[in-house]
């Protein structure tokens, strides 16, 4: 294994992700893939080939994951597949969040979460689809659609609260 390439995993590794759990910034990082780039000019880590990263309850699953970085810290993380999965645990006693996309970006400085083309996120028996959704993790706000959506509709589906018997 190249150096620059040890030292690209060693980077995503420490660098950590800012999503989920408050604990889960402070676990390490696990990515298992069939393929492991770093190019240490562009400071840019490709993972390809049934990718899983994990870090606590975070758990992306990818046919390919870019990773970008910034003096060791992670700015931006690319998943793509058909399509890419993300889950996370937003907090103890909470329901998993799920999201999924062919293209999903993730800003970890931001706290937001983008899935696109195809994209469905839902916690519980709560689903939104849409060409395109945000969320931010640190508010708990999503937003579907776009404004310039070309006719493209938000499908959202609420379930009705059960009604305890008396």
């Amino acid at each position: 294994m190249k150096l620059s390439r040890i030292v690209g995993v060693g980077l995503f590794l420490s660098a950590g992700l800012a999503f989920g759990l408050e604990s889960d910034s402070e676990q390490p990082v696990y990515i298992d893939s069939n393929n492991a780039v770093y190019d240490e000019k562009s400071q840019i880590s490709t993972y390809t080939g049934n990718v899983v990263a994990t870090q606590g309850s975070i758990r992306i699953d990818a046919d390919q994951l870019v990773v970008h970085l910034k003096d060791g810290a992670i700015t931006k993380l690319v998943a793509t597949g058909k399509p890419s999965r993300f889950k996370q645990l937003p907090a103890v006693g909470k329901e998993e969040m799920h999201g999924e996309g062919l293209i999903n970006e993730f800003y970890p400085d931001k706290n937001l979460l983008i899935f696109m083309k195809n994209a469905s996120v839902w916690q519980g028996d709560a689903k939104q689809s849409s060409e395109y959704i945000e969320y931010d993790t640190k508010n708990s706000l999503l937003k579907a659609g776009e404004s310039n959506s070309d006719g493209k509709r938000v499908h959202s589906v609420i379930q009705p609260k059960t009604k305890k018997a008396q």
